[in-house]
């Protein structure tokens, strides 16, 4: 694995703008199509200082990958007052997310797909993200009583890849709806088998 970004130099808060244009620009627009120069304006410093924080650009698009999973809400691994039953943290993963015009889907999934070959410690974060994803409904499912807790976990994660890829190409929120309805009927049936 890659080593993290230095300490902070430069102007006062520029890492965290250049983190902030980041997570904008990157989702918004694709990690490909953003430049090093529209990342240092968008986060206003120079191309200099964007280098005294970060190396590479490959060094931004893993502290952006690193910055989403510190900071984006995570119902398989909720905060210690969210006191809710292992389901309906399952079931929060098939919210619909807000969505300011177009639909993204997930960045991990789109960082996957945009680093293709080069960039491998990229890669490398969002295999961690998603087998760690995995796990977690795993256990959320074992919780929640389901006969086959590892078929489940991986079964929750496909209908949210597949909502997520869907609610993309379509541009609309309803996959998330389906998917939702999908998952409670797959929770149903698993823990019905375990009572039989």
């Amino acid at each position: 694995m890659t080593t993290q970004a230095g300490p902070q130099r430069g102007g006062r808060g520029a890492r965290q703008r250049i983190i902030d244009a980041a997570v904008k620009l990157f989702y918004q627009e694709g990690i490909n199509a953003t430049g090093v120069e529209r990342l240092a304006a968008e986060a206003s410093v120079s191309k200099r200082t964007l280098y005294q924080h970060f190396p590479s650009k490959t060094a931004v698009v893993e502290e952006y990958l690193r910055h989403i999973q510190r900071t984006v809400g995570d119902p398989a691994h909720p905060s210690a007052t969210a006191r809710r039953s292992p389901r309906s943290r399952i079931l929060a993963s098939f919210e619909t997310p807000p969505a300011a015009g177009l639909m993204r889907g997930c960045p991990f999934h789109n960082a996957a797909v945009e680093a293709a070959d080069g960039m491998p410690e990229v890669h490398e974060i969002v295999e961690a993200h998603k087998r760690t994803y995995i796990e977690a409904m795993t256990d959320l499912a074992r919780h929640a009583g389901a006969a086959n807790p590892r078929l489940v976990g991986h079964q929750l994660a496909l209908l949210f890849e597949g909502a997520a890829a869907m609610s993309t190409s379509l541009n609309e929120p309803a996959p998330w709806t389906y998917a939702r309805k999908a998952a409670q009927t797959l929770l149903d049936d698993a823990v019905s088998r375990r009572s039989a």
